[in-house]
């Protein structure tokens, strides 16, 4: 098939997105902003791409959720375009090696190993083939692989689970708590009498110990955020609406009005 006939093809599938991508990159005949991009430029749009399908999904928008994969799926091809062009690797490189990882990562599926199997052991067998596989690639301290990319308080999370399987952890939620009341008090006090960047320090040190109490307490901080995010969103819209209805903004309320609305709001809620 003529390559202006694969890209035009709807039934072609993967290969007529690669090969899309592929005329986007071309230095004579593809989109010039296509063209001066490199792996930098790009990350950003890959992790906000993440960030919808996360979106899509918490709002069981499934049409959109279709839409929202393929531009994640993009940014892959994207970077493995750009991979390709420096020499480093290709699309097809980057199937296989997800491939057979996922073939390694479940023997009791893929291989001769018992499927019977409780989910904490299946977990504590994930973990035990990861460290394996970190070792093979010389990452030998127990925080290797903890991607500093991820957002700050995801990656909280990820550190203080790493930790705690070498036994650097808290005996239990209390003494979590206990460590939050300690943080707070620090924070109260570097208010009034230490510089911005020790007030920083020092509200970055609570939150890091937030996290940890999320662990200890089986939730993900990062979802927990993001619901509650939600939650307060959908809240003020609410207050928002309810003073529309009395022909006011939020600008022309104040805040013992908007916080009574937001009582109602809940109330409604609640019914």
């Amino acid at each position: 098939m003529q390559e202006t006939d694969l890209i035009h093809d709807q039934s072609a599938g993967i290969e007529r997105l690669l090969e899309i991508m592929a005329r986007l990159r071309n230095p004579q005949a593809g989109c010039p902003w296509d063209i001066e991009q490199d792996f930098a430029t790009i990350a950003p749009y890959t992790i906000e791409e993440a960030y919808e399908v996360a979106d899509a999904i918490e709002r069981e928008a499934w049409q959109e959720l279709k839409g929202e994969l393929g531009d994640l799926l993009f940014q892959s091809v994207f970077h493995a375009q750009m991979a390709e062009e420096a020499g480093h690797f290709t699309f097809q490189d980057v199937v296989r090696t997800m491939s057979d990882k996922m073939v390694s990562r479940h023997p009791h599926v893929f291989g001769d190993e018992s499927r019977e199997k409780s989910a904490e052991q299946q977990t504590q067998d994930w973990e035990a083939i990861k460290a394996a596989e970190r070792a093979g690639k010389e990452q030998k301290g127990t925080l290797d692989g903890v991607a500093v990319g991820l957002p700050a308080l995801l990656r909280a999370y990820k550190l203080q689970k790493r930790a705690a399987r070498v036994g650097f952890d808290w005996p239990s939620a209390d003494n979590v708590i206990a460590k939050i009341t300690e943080e707070c008090a620090e924070l109260v006090e570097a208010r009034d009498t230490l510089t911005h960047a020790e007030v920083e320090e020092e509200f970055g040190d609570l939150l890091f110990v937030m996290a940890n109490l999320g662990r200890h307490l089986g939730v993900e901080p990062e979802a927990a955020l993001r619901a509650a995010n939600a939650k307060f969103t959908r809240r003020f819209e609410g207050v928002e609406a309810k003073l529309a209805a009395r022909g006011k903004r939020p600008e022309d309320s104040d805040l013992a009005e908007m916080d009574a609305l937001w009582d109602e709001v809940k109330s409604d809620e609640r019914a």
